[in-house]
C-alpha cells in the first residue's frame, strides 16, 4: 500500500501513542472540486497531517477545525466553495465546492478507537470494508460485502464513497497491485509509475540476472516460475497484470493464469503478429473466444510511443481507462 494512502493507520498510529487526533474525509463535493469523495486528511494536537482534502486549497482551516474538535470532542461538517471568500482565493474556483467531516477519534462524539483498529486490520489483510456514519446521529460501523441493510456492491465496484440516506459511506478497498511479467526495459520506468499511481508492485522473472535490484531498486522481485508466482500472489478484481518479456515460456503461463482469474487489466506486450501467434496457442490449450479477448494486446493506449518510458506511459492510461471506465473497450 502506498505510503500516502495509509491515513488510517497514522491517524490509529498517533491515537495509539497518546496523540489525540483527527480525520477528515471529504464527503461531498460539487463542480470543479479539487479531491474526490473520500479523499482523507489525518490530523493530530501537535498540528501535524497527512494526506489532502483538497491538494492545499482549504487544509490550513480544516486543520484549525481539526483541532478544535479534539478539544470540545464534536464532530463538524466545514463547507467550502466560492461563497467562501478564502476558499475561492486559494483555488476552488469555477463552481466548485466541497464539504469535509472532522471527527476526532476517541473523544466525544467521535469514533472509537477500536472502530478505526477494525477498519485498519480489514485494510491490512485486503479485506473490502465501509466505514458507515450517520452524520445525524454519529453513529458508526464498519461492513463488508455482506452488509444488507445498504446495498454496498455497487460502490465497491465502483469505488466510490458517498451518501446512501443520511450514512456517509467510505469506500475502503483493497489497494491496486500490479503484477509484472519480464525484467525488460519498459518495466523500469512502468513500476515507478505504478507506484506513484497508488499500486502495490510486484516484478516477476525466474532470470535473476535480468531482475536485479541494480536495475530495479526497491521493486520487490519474484524469481520464480511465472504461473507459479502469479497463484501464490493471488489475483483478484483489484489487480492489473503486465506481461513484457517476449518470450512465451515466460508469458504464457503468466497468461494462462490471469485469464482464469478476476483480474481487471490483461495485457501483454508484442506486435500484432506476435498476439496473432499467441492466440493461436491458447486456443490449442483449450482458451475460448470470451476469454482471450480479455487479453489487451498490443498492451498499451495508441499514444505514438516509441522509447520505453512513452510506451510505459501508454500501458498505465490503458490501465487507468480499464479501472475506471470498465465498459470501455478498444
Amino acid at each position: 500500500m502506498a505510503d500516502f494512502d495509509q491515513i488510517p493507520e497514522q491517524a490509529l498510529e498517533w491515537a495509539k501513542a497518546g496523540k489525540c487526533a483527527a480525520l477528515a474525509t471529504v464527503i461531498q463535493t460539487w463542480g470543479s472540486a479539487p479531491r474526490p469523495i473520500g479523499s482523507q486528511l489525518a490530523i493530530n494536537e501537535d498540528m501535524q497531517m497527512v494526506g489532502s482534502v483538497s491538494g492545499g486549497c482549504v487544509e490550513g482551516a480544516v486543520v484549525e477545525e481539526a483541532v478544535e474538535a479534539l478539544r470540545d470532542g464534536v464532530p463538524r461538517i466545514l463547507e467550502f466553495g466560492v461563497s467562501d471568500d478564502e476558499a475561492f482565493a486559494v483555488g476552488l474556483a469555477c463552481g466548485g465546492e466541497i464539504h469535509v467531516l472532522i471527527e476526532p477519534i476517541g473523544v466525544g462524539q467521535g469514533p472509537d478507537v477500536t472502530l478505526l483498529e477494525k477498519l485498519v486490520t480489514h485494510r491490512s489483510k485486503r479485506r473490502a470494508s465501509a466505514y458507515l456514519v450517520n452524520t445525524n446521529t454519529w453513529e458508526r460501523q464498519v461492513a463488508g460485502p455482506e452488509f444488507t441493510d445498504i446495498d454496498l456492491s455497487s460502490r465497491f465496484t465502483s469505488d466510490k464513497s458517498g451518501y446512501d440516506g443520511d450514512v456517509f459511506v467510505g469506500i475502503h478497498n483493497p489497494p491496486l497491485r500490479m503484477i509484472v511479467v519480464g525484467a525488460v526495459h519498459i518495466a523500469q520506468p512502468l513500476l515507478k509509475m505504478a507506484k506513484i499511481a497508488g499500486y502495490d508492485t510486484v516484478l516477476v522473472d525466474p532470470r535473476e540476472a535480468f531482475a536485479r535490484e541494480a536495475r530495479f531498486p526497491d521493486v520487490r522481485m519474484l524469481h520464480s516460475w511465472p504461473d507459479e508466482a502469479l497463484k501464490a500472489e493471488g489475483l483478484d478484481a483489484r489487480v492489473a497484470v503486465v506481461t513484457l518479456s517476449h518470450d512465451p515460456k515466460l508469458d504464457d503461463p503468466a497468461i494462462s493464469v490471469a485469464l482464469g482469474s478476476e483480474v481487471f487489466y490483461l495485457g501483454c506486450l508484442g506486435s500484432t503478429r506476435t498476439h496473432a501467434k499467441r492466440v493461436d496457442r491458447l486456443r490449442n490449450s483449450g482458451f475460448i473466444e470470451r476469454q482471450i479477448k480479455k487479453i489487451h494486446a498490443p498492451s498499451g493506449t495508441d499514444i505514438g510511443s516509441r522509447t520505453p518510458a512513452e510506451i510505459a506511459i501508454s500501458i498505465m492510461a490503458e490501465i487507468t481507462e480499464r479501472l475506471r471506465r470498465p465498459e470501455t473497450r478498444r
